[in-house]
């Protein structure tokens, strides 16, 4: 996995440092910071729970147990003290929001994928450009009860890629995550990690409740999913993803989606229903949260 530690842009009238805003007196706090493309992020936690989400690019969030791709769709929802990193599949404009424990009261106590309309994208950018200590009873108050309001209206999309705790299996994973198009087979991986076929599958059915062979094909399907939604023609996604054909990377992914990469690619940015009607074989677990 690439290791690429360039320094995030700034933005010039506002702090990135996102300890500046886990005890700022307001329901919410916005902070805008873009990332180069291979950009990562190392595991840590934060005080405050945060809406993942950036207006372009997309992004790779990981905790212990599970991983989503986060195309400008969807966002990650992350509750308070779970330890996640994030790695920048592509040039990322990031707009994020920590949100106080009393204005996350409705929200769920896991992780997960939410959709993103136009209208919660154009309130999270607004939100950024207000001031830290904006005026709740003013035009500010408005975007942020409104933010609030349409995160409580939203429904989780089942697109959790289930991640293994074995350090062995755990590496594995992310050496496919970060090069999704490898043909080796398990025989190959046991090679590579020390360990016998039979030992790796055993681990893969235990630790992730699926097969090598179904773990990596939905690791390619969320990684499809990423790359279709930030734009990728349908035809470097295939070959990037190991696929000898654009035909067979379609059945796969009609199969697994249950629409086509074509469609999926060029469907309203946001739309809820199309976004629900995506990744419906995705295995879907809850993941484990500690409150701080």
């Amino acid at each position: 996995m690439s290791k690429k530690r360039q320094t995030a842009s700034p933005s010039p009238d506002r702090s990135t440092d996102p300890a500046d805003y886990q005890r700022v007196p307001r329901a919410v706090a916005a902070m805008p910071k873009d990332f180069p493309d291979g950009f990562e992020i190392a595991p840590h936690s934060h005080e405050r729970a945060q809406l993942i989400y950036a207006t372009a690019g997309t992004m790779r969030v990981a905790t212990s147990d599970g991983m989503w791709m986060v195309p400008p769709q969807r966002a990650v929802w992350m509750p308070s003290g779970v330890r996640h990193g994030i790695v920048m599949s592509s040039d990322v404009t990031m707009r994020t929001l920590y949100l106080r424990e009393d204005a996350t009261q409705f929200m769920s106590d896991a992780c997960s994928v939410l959709p993103v309309s136009p209208l919660l994208r154009e309130l999270i950018v607004r939100a950024t450009e207000l001031p830290l200590q904006y005026d709740e009873n003013g035009p500010a108050g408005h975007v942020v009860a409104l933010i609030l309001a349409e995160l409580h209206g939203l429904q989780s999309l089942p697109l959790r890629l289930p991640m293994p705790s074995d350090s062995r299996l755990r590496g594995l994973c992310e050496q496919l995550l970060a090069a999704p198009g490898d043909q080796r087979t398990l025989d190959g991986w046991a090679r590579t990690v020390g360990a016998s076929a039979r030992t790796l599958a055993r681990r893969f059915q235990t630790e992730t409740g699926l097969s090598f062979g179904a773990w990596r094909q939905q690791a390619r399907v969320l990684e499809a999913m990423g790359r279709l939604g930030g734009g990728a023609p349908v035809t470097q996604v295939a070959l990037d993803l190991g696929y000898d054909s654009v035909s067979a990377f379609s059945a796969m992914f009609r199969r697994a989606s249950g629409a086509s990469p074509s469609h999926y690619r060029h469907r309203p940015q946001g739309d809820p229903k199309a976004l629900a009607s995506m990744g419906i074989s995705i295995i879907s677990q809850p993941v484990s949260t500690q409150k701080p």
